[in-house]
């Protein structure tokens, strides 16, 4: 019996700490601003809008032009 409950507690830490990092890897990834030069918008096959400055259509669809 001690051992299954030293085994269950082994578990549910590693299953805790893998949630933690992979929450914390997300929010990294979504809270970073995206950023395309206009030669890359235009290589991922956009137009970049330097007014607006946003790359329009292609790979990067919707991205902000720095």
């Amino acid at each position: 019996m001690r051992i299954r409950r030293i085994l269950a507690a082994v578990i549910a830490t590693a299953a805790l700490a893998g949630l933690g990092l992979a929450g914390a890897a997300t929010a990294t990834a979504q809270g970073a601003p995206s950023y395309v030069t206009p030669s890359q918008c235009t290589q991922g096959g956009g137009t970049p809008d330097l007014v607006a400055n946003l790359c329009k259509g292609g790979t990067h669809n919707g991205e902000r032009v720095d």
